[in-house]
């Protein structure tokens, strides 16, 4: 009797290991999901800019670099929805406040930013409340 239960055993851990092989080739592609790398795992992630330089504009917006006490560039135009970001490259502290008190950066140290959507038309004027010198402008249009 206890042979006939080895048998079956070994019988059901066939059928078993056979069923998972069986499954495992029907499952189509050159690899198992379970150590297939999805396409983003392999991806790489673009480098940091360096605190010297500008970073790229994000998809649909727009970007204004502070730099040697000044706002570059001065006047920017964009389209309505644009996100506009504001990348402080001075080793002084600037902010990026709007004349009308409608967004205010805070004091933003050397390589912060500061991002701002523009949804609608118009112009917007802005300055550093630290450097009164310090102008900018927005057009949305």
């Amino acid at each position: 009797m206890q042979s006939r239960v080895v048998v079956r055993r070994a019988g059901l851990l066939g059928a078993m290991l056979l069923a998972a092989v069986v499954i495992a080739a029907c499952s189509g592609g050159t690899g198992s999901a379970a150590t297939a790398k999805p396409p983003s795992a392999t991806a790489q992630a673009p480098a940091a800019a360096p605190a010297s330089q500008a970073p790229a504009p994000p998809a649909g917006g727009g970007i204004v670099t502070i730099k040697d006490f000044a706002f570059g560039p001065a006047s920017l135009t964009v389209a309505p929805g644009t996100t506009v970001t504001w990348t402080n490259l001075d080793s002084a502290g600037h902010t990026v406040t709007a004349a009308d008190g409608s967004f205010d950066s805070k004091t933003l140290a050397n390589g912060a930013t500061f991002s701002q959507a523009f949804p609608t038309a118009g112009t917007y004027a802005y300055a550093c409340k630290i450097h009164a010198s310090m102008k900018g402008t927005i057009v949305v249009k």
